[in-house]
C-alpha cells in the first residue's frame, strides 16, 4: 500500500528552497499515491495536513537565546544544557504526536539534521529516529561546515550528535557533489545525490491578464531591455558583476532589475550596489516591493506579482553567484527559455556546468567574449530560441521530475520494500 510521509522542518514557508524543493518532492510523491504531511514552526500548509509548534522555528525567542550562548563561543554553562535538553525533550514529544495524528511511515527531515538553526529539534529527531527504528530520508541542503558562522561553537557535541546522526533506517540524501563527498569524509555516511529539480515536462504559463502589465507597472518602457536579477540583495549574489555587464552593454535602453529585497543580511550591500551603478550610468531597478509569494494588492492598491510573472517578460537573467548550494533560479530561467548569464560558483563548475548548457559565462569578472554573446543573445532572436531550447531540452534530461521520482522510488524501496510495481 502507498505511505504516508511526514515532513519535518524549521519552517516550511515562503520561497526559501527547503520550503519549495520539499513541496515538490511531496508531489512527486503524489504520484505514487503517497500522502504528505508537515511538521515545523513555522508553516503555509494547510492546517488538515500539518502541524505547527512554534518551538520547532529556528527564530523562536528561545531558539534565539541558545543559538546566542552556542555560536560565536567554546564554552557553555549547564544551564544552557539543560535548556537544550528540555526542549530537546518537549519537541521529541511533539515527533510522537506527530507521527500518530497523521499515522505517519516514514520521515523526512529537510535540513532539520543538516543546518543546526534548531539545536533541540535536531536532537529530538535524532532520539525520536533511535527509539522508534522508523525509516527516514534526510534531504540535506546546506551543512554546517558550508558556513563560516558554525565554525566556532560550544556545541561540537551536539554536531556530533545530530547534524546528522549515524543512525539505522535513516537514508541521507544531498543536492550537490561537494556535500555528498564531504558527508562521506566528516561523517563516514553514504548519500544519494538527489539535484534541485523542476517540473520540465510541462510547459511554462504564459503571461495572463493580471501579468500583462508587468513591464509597465515596474517603470520599464515599451523598447526596454528588461534584464532580470531574481535573487535577494546579499552579497554572495555577486550582483556588482551584473551591473559591470550592463555597464559594458553600453545600451541606454537596459535596465537591470533586481526582484527582491536585502532581506535579514544588512543594507550595506545595496548601498554599494547603487553607489557603482550610479558610478557605472547604469539603471538599476529596485522591485522588492512589488513581489510577493503569492498575486495579491498591497495597501495602496498595486499589484503584487510573484517572481514566475516576471519571467516571461525579462529580456535576459543575471546570475553572477559566487557562492550557491545548487541555483533554483538557474533551473526556473531555464524552464520558461531565458538566457542566463552566469558565474561559474563551484557547484555550478562541478555538477551543472558538465551538463552542456549554453550559457553566458563568467569565471569571476566580465570579459568582452561575454559582453559580445550577451549582445548576440538580445539582438539575434533566432539565436537566442536556440540557445534557450536546447538549455531547456538539457534540463530536462537531468533536472526534471522524473530524475527525482526515480530517485524516491529507490530510496523508498530500499527503505520499506515497497514497489510501485507491487500496487
Amino acid at each position: 500500500m502507498p505511505k504516508t510521509f511526514g515532513f519535518i522542518s524549521t519552517r516550511f514557508a515562503g520561497t526559501d528552497g527547503v520550503s519549495l524543493e520539499s513541496a515538490k518532492w511531496a508531489e512527486v510523491l503524489w504520484d505514487d499515491r503517497h500522502t504528505s504531511h508537515w511538521y515545523s514552526g513555522l508553516s503555509d500548509r494547510a492546517p488538515g495536513v500539518s502541524m505547527c509548534v512554534p518551538e520547532a522555528h529556528f527564530g523562536h525567542p528561545e531558539i534565539s537565546w541558545m543559538n546566542e550562548r552556542l555560536w560565536g563561543r567554546t564554552r557553555r554553562t549547564p544551564h544552557v544544557s539543560r535548556r537544550v535538553r528540555d526542549l530537546a525533550e518537549y519537541l521529541k514529544g511533539t515527533l510522537y504526536e506527530f507521527v500518530d495524528r497523521f499515522g505517519v511511515d516514514v520521515l523526512i527531515p529537510e535540513n532539520a539534521l543538516t543546518i543546526p538553526m534548531n539545536i533541540p529539534l535536531g536532537i529530538a529527531l535524532t532520539e525520536f529516529l533511535n527509539e522508534t527504528g522508523m525509516p527516514a530520508i534526510a534531504h540535506h541542503h546546506d551543512f554546517y561546515w558550508e558556513r563560516t558562522r558554525y565554525s566556532v561553537t560550544a556545541a561540537s557535541d551536539y554536531l556530533d550528535l545530530a547534524f546528522p546522526p549515524r543512525t539505522p533506517h535513516l537514508a541521507h540524501t544531498v543536492i550537490n557533489a561537494a556535500a555528498q563527498q564531504q558527508l562521506s569524509l566528516r561523517k563516514g555516511v553514504g548519500s544519494l545525490l538527489i539535484p534541485n529539480v523542476f517540473d520540465f515536462e510541462k510547459e511554462a504559463p504564459p503571461p495572463d491578464a493580471y501579468s500583462a502589465d508587468v513591464r509597465t507597472e515596474i517603470g520599464l518602457a515599451e523598447d526596454d531591455l528588461f534584464i532580470l536579477q531574481p535573487t535577494r540583495i546579499v552579497p554572495r549574489k555577486g550582483i556588482e558583476h551584473a551591473i559591470k555587464l550592463v555597464s559594458r552593454l553600453k545600451d541606454r535602453r537596459a535596465k537591470l532589475v533586481i526582484s527582491h529585497d536585502a532581506g535579514d543580511e544588512g543594507y550595506e550591500y545595496k548601498r554599494m550596489l547603487e553607489d557603482l551603478a550610479r558610478d557605472e550610468a547604469v539603471d538599476l531597478v529596485f522591485i522588492g516591493d512589488r513581489i510577493s509569494e503569492v498575486r495579491q494588492y498591497d495597501v495602496h492598491g498595486r499589484k503584487l506579482y510573484t517572481l514566475w510573472d516576471l519571467y516571461p517578460h525579462a529580456d535576459l537573467v543575471t546570475y553572477p553567484s559566487t557562492y550557491e548550494g545548487f541555483g533554483n533560479a538557474l533551473l526556473e530561467a531555464f524552464y520558461f527559455r531565458k538566457p542566463v548569464v552566469i558565474n561559474r560558483y563551484a557547484i555550478f563548475v562541478e555538477d551543472i556546468e558538465p551538463k552542456g548548457f549554453k550559457l553566458a559565462v563568467l569565471d569571476g569578472f566580465v570579459t568582452a567574449e561575454v559582453v559580445a554573446m550577451v549582445r548576440r543573445l538580445l539582438e539575434v532572436p533566432a539565436y537566442r530560441d536556440e540557445v534557450c531550447d536546447h538549455n531547456f531540452r538539457v534540463a530536462k534530461r537531468y533536472y526534471s521530475y522524473s530524475v527525482l521520482r526515480r530517485s524516491l522510488r529507490t530510496l523508498i524501496t530500499n527503505l520499506t520494500g515497497w514497489s510501485p510495481k507491487s500496487k
